[in-house]
């Protein structure tokens, strides 16, 4: 992965996370590794567990951000997401799969977020 992308990706990150913020979100987890792959970020509001995709592109070029988290992608979230329930005590929360999709074009910044993806 180039550094760019990296970066994009970081900041994609980083303004999920702003936003999660100012919505009163608790944010347990961030790039939570697991064998089933990563989940970037892992929140708390309400007594139910978020368990956060973000996808950043800097165009069109390649389709929307959200086109990429397709089914296999959620598969892996949830396979993720019970490994870590099983790591960690959480009893009696709902669980959610929730989506980011950034765009950054120069200095425009869409952000779209869906938090009940199934």
């Amino acid at each position: 992965m180039s550094l760019y992308k990296k970066n994009l990706g970081k900041t994609g990150e980083d303004l999920a996370l702003d936003f999660l913020k100012s919505h009163n979100y608790s944010i347990l987890e961030k790039n939570f590794h697991s064998k089933f792959g990563e989940i970037d970020i892992i929140g708390e509001k309400n007594h139910c567990l978020y368990f956060v995709e973000v996808k950043t592109r800097s165009n069109l070029n390649h389709g929307a951000p959200f086109e990429a988290v397709n089914k296999r992608k959620i598969y892996h979230i949830k396979k993720a997401a019970q490994y870590y329930l099983l790591k960690n005590k959480f009893e009696g929360y709902k669980l959610k799969v929730a989506v980011f999709s950034i765009l950054i074009e120069g200095k425009k910044i869409d952000i779209k977020f869906w938090d009940n993806i199934d």
